[in-house]
């Protein structure tokens, strides 16, 4: 039983070392440097946050240079969420559900979110 709880013990210390390195990094809270039009785009429904921490075009198709903008935003989240699992020793994909949840929960009312069952407006 002592080695069950120091495993989950263990896994919840670790999650939250990502959880502390997520916020330190300001991923959440920072604004990329062209956050103006990421923030205008969603404000138009062209582009939503996803369970796994990346945006996508909740269900349409969008310009070229809206697409260019989720690719290169995706790839940056990407590098980061990388560089984190790295120095927690975790998986990429339980730092994208960590930071996915927080940036769902954080999308203004009115905006499309995807967690995991299609595009909906929160």
């Amino acid at each position: 039983m002592t080695s069950g709880l120091f495993s989950m013990s263990s896994r919840f210390m670790r999650m939250a070392a990502v959880v502390l390195t997520v916020l330190a990094s300001g991923l959440i809270f920072s604004q990329p440097a062209n956050a103006q039009s990421l923030e205008t785009a969603k404000a138009q429904g062209l582009v939503g946050e996803r369970a796994d921490g990346l945006l996508g075009a909740p269900g349409r198709t969008v310009s070229a240079d809206i697409a260019a903008m989720i690719e290169r935003i995706n790839n940056e989240r990407l590098e980061k969420y990388r560089s984190i699992a790295t120095s927690n020793g975790t998986s990429v994909q339980a730092v994208q559900a960590i930071v996915g949840r927080k940036l769902i929960d954080k999308t203004p009312s009115g905006l499309f979110i995807d967690e995991g069952g299609g595009w909906k407006k929160k």
